[in-house]
């Protein structure tokens, strides 16, 4: 069974355009958003404004609880073992299910399991050199 978790919690949850309403009755308890990094980063914040709105909407509390640690993969394998019943996402951005399984040899979940279930944000990065660095373009 495929388990239901989220990579980037959702704005769009919140948007009436975008969003479809939660199925009926849910949710019907609170609600846990594991972030797999530390608290205070980009990766953190994000879920933290989602889930007071999302807390707002459904009338349930929405807690968020950083798991850090391995690059995101002690808190991609918390959710992996989660009931798969929607109350408790995974917020992250690419590097647990995308990055490391090619980076390590076995992890503790399958990332083919997760669910997405919409994006939160998108944060672009820019790579910057001194002009006297004679680099033209990042080797891929």
């Amino acid at each position: 069974m495929k388990r239901f978790a989220f990579a980037w919690v959702a704005l769009a949850a919140m948007s009436g355009a975008l969003a479809q309403e939660p199925a009926a009755g849910y949710p019907a308890k609170p609600i846990r958003i594991v972030v797999p990094f530390p608290p205070g980063g980009s990766a953190d914040l994000m879920p933290r404004a989602v889930s007071e709105k999302l807390a707002a909407r459904w009338g349930q509390p929405v807690v968020v609880e950083n798991r850090p640690g391995a690059a995101g993969n002690i808190g991609a394998e918390l959710v992996y073992k989660a009931e798969p019943d929607g109350y408790t996402l995974l917020s992250a951005p690419p590097p647990p299910l995308v990055i490391n399984p090619s980076l390590y040899p076995k992890l503790a979940f399958d990332p083919s399991q997760f669910v997405p279930v919409t994006l939160i944000g998108s944060i672009p990065n820019v790579m910057l050199v001194h002009p006297k660095v004679t680099v033209a373009a990042v080797p891929l």
